[in-house]
């Protein structure tokens, strides 16, 4: 059946992003091929209970990871999306980024996105709930206190395990106006993440996956690019440029 939103002009592309994206850039993921998070077990570092039992080794994890963003930079497929973003809204249509990412390589490539999952450079209080970007405090042995009500240690800015991922009321109101989709750089295993392609191709949405290889969830409707995102990325969204009229990006 066709999609409706097909036969009018205006469009609203969805691209949701994962680590594929950010690894071309030097960001490590978090997971290796043993299930561990740098060596830590996921429950350790990546849930409320483990925040409550040993906060000092969740603080100094996160700390390493917010270390780290310093010496990686945004990449071409970073830079791409930013171009081809302007250029969408530019022509009237809709554009929305979602990222299960927690670095800021989108923040940096100029993209306004929604970080699903958190963000690293940013630290969030238990007591008041003020949430603050802090990018100069990354001493792993130092805890940062709320500026606001003067709780003597921030938590980081991420969705941990058994927690409510962010933005997802936006998320659902751009999936709802979806006429094509691309899903980047992602296993599509997470949900509700995961949920973001299906939800597309149900409603009928020209969907782009991009990764180093196909994933097993791959659906026949799909448009597979494969390869590293700095080179693949550029080349799906010139593609989707091109049907959707726009100038070359």
């Amino acid at each position: 059946m066709p999609n409706p939103h097909q036969s009018t002009r205006q469009r609203h592309v969805v691209v949701l992003t994962g680590a594929g994206i950010s690894a071309d850039s030097g960001v490590r993921t978090f997971r290796d091929h043993g299930g561990l998070w740098e060596g830590h077990r996921i429950e350790d570092v990546a849930t409320p209970e483990g925040w409550e039992r040993d906060p000092s080794l969740v603080w100094r994890f996160y700390q390493e990871r917010r270390r780290q963003l310093r010496s990686v930079q945004p990449n071409a497929a970073h830079t791409a999306l930013t171009a081809f973003a302007r250029a969408a809204v530019a022509a009237g249509h809709g554009f929305t980024l979602v990222t299960q990412n927690v670095d800021d390589l989108h923040q940096r490539a100029g993209s306004d996105v929604l970080p699903m999952h958190g963000e690293l450079q940013k630290l969030r209080c238990e007591a008041c709930e003020v949430v603050v970007v802090d990018t100069l405090h990354v001493d792993p042995g130092r805890f940062v206190p709320c500026p606001e009500c003067g709780h003597p240690r921030l938590r980081p800015h991420i969705v941990w395990f058994g927690e409510m991922p962010f933005h997802l009321a936006a998320i659902e109101r751009a999936l709802a106006l979806c006429t094509h989709f691309a899903a980047i750089g992602t296993s599509g295993h997470v949900y509700p993440a995961a949920g973001m392609l299906q939800q597309a191709r149900a409603s009928g949405a020209i969907t782009w996956v991009q990764a180093l290889e196909a994933p097993v969830n791959l659906d026949p409707r799909d448009r597979f690019r494969e390869g590293r995102a700095a080179i693949a990325v550029p080349v799906l969204l010139q593609e989707l440029a091109q049907e959707l009229g726009l100038p070359t990006v």
